[in-house]
């Protein structure tokens, strides 16, 4: 099954997070939380994200790994559960090295047991788009 919609990013909140040992990079090593809103015919919701990245804001350049709990509805059947996302930039719009998958045994309520991976797409205008390819038992 396939659930979509759109997200807006309702929060970013940097950490004062330093991984240790310190190790010097070409790219700066960053960690946020963020609060996301997801609405679509077939998905509504929010999640809790922890984000980390190595990535330089003037170039746009670098990667990011994500873990979201996400709690709403996929196609009307409510629950929670956990997906983690990874993705690299080259600078433009292109995201390459993309991972997507929905965590095995996170699922609770109607959305227990889910299985699957998914997609982000960024459009051009900056809405962003998510999929979730799923299976329920």
């Amino acid at each position: 099954m396939r659930a979509s919609g759109t997200f807006k990013v309702v929060s970013f909140t940097p950490t004062a997070l330093t991984p240790v040992p310190q190790v010097e990079t070409g790219l700066p090593v960053g960690v946020a939380t963020m609060e996301k809103h997801y609405e679509g015919e077939t998905l509504t919701g929010r999640s809790a994200t922890l984000f980390t990245a190595a990535f330089d804001e003037g170039s746009g350049i670098g990667s990011y790994v994500a873990m979201e709990s996400f709690e709403g509805a996929l196609a009307g059947r409510e629950g929670a559960f956990n997906f983690v996302h990874s993705a690299a930039t080259d600078g433009g719009p292109h995201r390459a090295a993309e991972h997507f998958a929905i965590v095995p045994g996170s699922g609770t309520a109607a959305l227990a047991g889910i299985t699957g991976s998914g997609g982000l797409r960024v459009a051009e205008d900056g809405t962003h788009h998510i999929w979730f390819d799923y299976d329920l038992p």
